[in-house]
């Protein structure tokens, strides 16, 4: 039975005009919608997770289970590039040739990324990542069979969270990592102050004391922005019992090791790998952005990380497949070794 929709005239339509047989999101998620034009429907569902709008040409979604082309009112190149502007001024940023790529998190943990021509050869590109509607714990994971369906492996996360473990979560882009990640903080006590750092926020914890901090560009004129690495350092001014850097993916590793090193147990991250093994050389690939030497990045990991859990996605769904620990190699470099999972 295929979806029905009703069409979206314009920006300013109502959500509730927005139908389908799909299970309808949020409240805010809904009032977010009718920001999105033709594209309010997917936005308004719950089972949707990604939407990919290609240059003007076609509209992809994925419900989960893998990418599939949607049925949309065309969007040509001019209207495309009119919504990516307007949902980054939506987010507090600007995207324009000066600044052709921004990523920005607009309400409900919603995330939008805009690549504008002629860095985008085939026209604006805008890609929107769709949180779950309810936050998800290391049971309801469980349940998703991201575990392999043993409650023994939960319990030694949970131990590891208990213990204040530094934690580093690894995979590829949509693994899972951001999710996996909020579930183990959530599972963090309640008498903790958990301080989340982020490019653009995206981690949803339910914990009820978290502090998020989000980077900024630069304004027009080249001034103004703030950075991951400042705001690693201003972080540390804040008492957190948790540091988190949401995802990292340059030099600020330099100020994640160095935090964890100085007392602040209990922190976490992710980190872009291919797999657990790719783990050491990624990590010294940003060692080397920060000016830091194979041997002395190896050395603060070591202490600074005690568990890697790497994540992994394969015909729509996610599992994790590994875990490890940083150790020396017998040539003073960094290299892990695998856990019993």
């Amino acid at each position: 039975m295929r979806e029905r929709f009703v069409a979206v005239p314009s920006f300013g339509s109502r959500a509730e005009e927005i139908v389908g047989r799909s299970a309808v999101a949020s409240t805010e998620r809904l009032a977010l919608a009718a920001e999105f034009g033709p594209l309010a429907r997917f936005v308004a569902s719950a089972d949707v997770t990604d939407v990919f709008v290609n240059g003007g040409r076609d509209v992809w979604v994925d419900r989960g289970s893998g990418l599939v082309r949607a049925e949309v009112t065309a969007l040509d190149a001019h209207e495309t590039r009119d919504l990516a502007v307007r949902l980054v001024a939506l987010g507090g940023r600007h995207v324009d040739e000066a600044t052709p790529c921004v990523d920005v998190r607009l309400a409900g943990g919603v995330r939008v990324h805009v690549v504008l021509p002629p860095i985008a050869a085939s026209g604006t590109v805008v890609s929107i990542r769709l949180p779950p509607e309810r936050r998800l714990g290391l049971e309801d994971l469980a349940a998703s069979g991201l575990f392999g369906g043993e409650a023994s492996r939960v319990d030694r996360l949970m131990r590891a969270v208990g213990a204040r473990t530094n934690l580093l979560v690894t995979g590829a882009g949509g693994s899972g990592k951001t999710t996996l990640l909020g579930a183990l903080l959530a599972a963090a006590p309640p008498d903790e102050r958990i301080v989340t750092i982020e490019d653009v926020a995206e981690l949803r914890i339910d914990h009820p004391h978290v502090v998020g901090l989000q980077t900024r560009q630069a304004n027009v004129e080249g001034a103004g922005d703030l950075s991951l690495g400042r705001l690693v350092r201003e972080s540390l001014r804040m008492r957190p019992d948790r540091l988190v850097l949401g995802e990292c993916r340059g030099s600020e590793v330099r100020e994640l090791l160095a935090a964890l090193n100085t007392g602040h147990d209990g922190g976490a991250g992710t980190l872009h790998a291919n797999s657990l093994d790719d783990v050491p050389a990624r990590l010294e690939a940003l060692g080397a952005l920060a000016g830091m030497s194979p041997t002395a990045l190896a050395r603060q990991a070591v202490s600074a990380i005690g568990l890697v859990l790497h994540v992994e996605r394969a015909a729509g769904a996610r599992r994790l497949s590994a875990t490890g620990h940083l150790v020396l190699a017998a040539d003073g470099r960094l290299a892990i070794r695998r856990g019993q999972w």
